[in-house]
């Protein structure tokens, strides 16, 4: 195994997964719509188009292509681009990619992979703005991937292309230019359903969804200051969820604070909260906390749009609620 690594973006990232995996295997094609532009126009030097497809503006159309084509011996992954042009997919996703296996009885496996990237907190206006994650946990047959950080993004696509179930990997644009060092291990992946443990604590537990993590991490060192001490933990794999992690941690400080950038209602951190009270709950010592968004939809307003999503500020109030 190597030890070397290189600086990347969350971006960077995911390009470099795609070119590794593609490199691997012949079987694996990437095609979206503009994917050139979206980062991957260093793929184009290298792979030809019987691997690479620029798609038409045609979200249903295109992942229908992609399931047939993962039902027919590829393994692609296809990139929506933006997240909320999963509602236009939707069909594809939830009534065919998820129910095909369970249908065939397993006769049928789907080794599809979609990318959709959440472009919230960017004005771009209610109808590309949505964090859809509940709607996909909510289908059973798909696995829900929500990397944080530049090397989770690599591993855990990696592990998504490698998988026999149809995965959606959601990608959060505000992490897209945040730079860490990444291995450059070609085999090193990052476990589906694992979650992971970015600060050790005892006080309280912060759960994070995805893009939250920043805002975490920055509300637990100034409540490290004032002598509180915050075990984050960055849930990295909607489905499957890593339940034990979670409640062990519940367990330990008592208290948890769920950070989920979906709206409230029924959102990621609602079922968390639900598991957490119906298989943790004599741990508890102060009620669950969800600082996620409120019910309305995203509006063009960059200074308005800002005040929907988790904050460091928010976060501190919520732990101040039950600290």
């Amino acid at each position: 195994m190597s030890n070397s690594t290189q600086k990347l973006t969350y971006l960077q990232a995911i390009v470099e997964a795609q070119r590794e995996e593609m490199r691997r295997d012949e079987r694996v094609i990437l095609m979206g719509e503009d994917i050139a532009v979206y980062g991957a126009q260093s793929l184009f030097d290298e792979f030809d188009e019987k691997r690479l497809r620029n798609t038409p503006i045609s979200e249903n159309s295109f992942v229908g292509v992609g399931v047939g084509a993962a039902l027919t011996g590829l393994r692609p992954i296809v990139d929506l681009t933006i997240a909320s042009f999963c509602y236009l997919a939707s069909d594809q996703i939830i009534n065919q990619a998820a129910k095909l296996r369970f249908m065939t009885g397993a006769q049928l496996k789907v080794p599809l992979v979609v990318r959709a990237s959440t472009f919230y907190n960017n004005r771009t206006a209610a109808q590309h703005a949505d964090r859809p994650y509940p709607l996909f946990m909510n289908t059973p047959g798909l696995k829900v991937l929500a990397p944080a950080t530049a090397s989770d993004a690599k591993g855990l696509l990696k592990a998504a292309i490698r998988d026999d179930d149809p995965v959606i990997f959601f990608e959060d644009i505000t992490l897209w230019s945040k730079k860490e060092e990444v291995s450059t291990d070609e085999n090193l992946l990052v476990p589906i359903g694992k979650a992971a443990i970015k600060r050790q604590g005892s006080d309280l537990t912060i759960v994070s969804i995805a893009g939250c993590l920043p805002h975490a991490l920055s509300a637990a060192e100034a409540l490290e200051r004032e002598g509180i001490r915050a075990e984050v933990i960055d849930l990295r794999t909607i489905v499957p969820m890593d339940k034990e992690t979670i409640l062990t941690s519940v367990a330990k400080t008592g208290r948890l604070v769920i950070v989920d950038n979906s709206h409230k209602v029924g959102s990621v951190a609602s079922e968390i909260a639900a598991v957490v009270c119906e298989e943790g709950f004599e741990s508890l010592r102060k009620p669950i906390q969800r600082v996620a968004a409120p019910m309305v939809h995203v509006p063009y307003n960059g200074a308005l749009e800002k005040q929907l999503f988790a904050s460091k500020d928010r976060i501190l109030s919520a732990v101040r609620a039950i600290v």
